[in-house]
């Protein structure tokens, strides 16, 4: 079993900054590519970012292109979201993801899913 466990939502202005971090924990010895949903209140779970298991591939949604840059360590199978240029059209709840393969993300075909990250952004 893998525990999925992210951190560093919170509130800030529009055309601010903030990076969330999640951390694989667990029986991690199998290879996963991770990612990042959100899902604002009233609307589905939408994909936002995934990378590959070494980092060496990286996909997003059009909204956050340009604005937002996933990484990962994966010696320390930490996955890293760097949201910059936010608007109040980014505010969710964030959800790290794991799975075999960025194209399981992509098509939410997930084997763990972190509890959630509230990223709240003000006009």
């Amino acid at each position: 079993q893998v525990q999925v466990t992210e951190s560093g939502g919170g509130l800030v202005q529009a055309g601010g900054s903030l990076t969330l971090s999640c951390t694989a924990s667990g029986r991690t010895g199998r290879r996963y590519a991770m990612g990042w949903f959100r899902q604002a209140p009233g609307k589905e779970r939408e994909f936002v970012a995934a990378i590959s298991w070494n980092g060496g591939n990286s996909y997003y949604t059009n909204a956050v292109k340009g604005r937002f840059t996933i990484s990962r360590d994966s010696a320390q199978n930490t996955v890293s979201l760097q949201m910059n240029s936010l608007t109040p059209a980014d505010t969710a709840t964030y959800y790290c993801a794991a799975s075999g393969t960025t194209a399981q993300i992509r098509a939410v075909e997930i084997d763990f899913w972190g509890q959630g990250t509230q990223v709240t952004v003000s006009s």
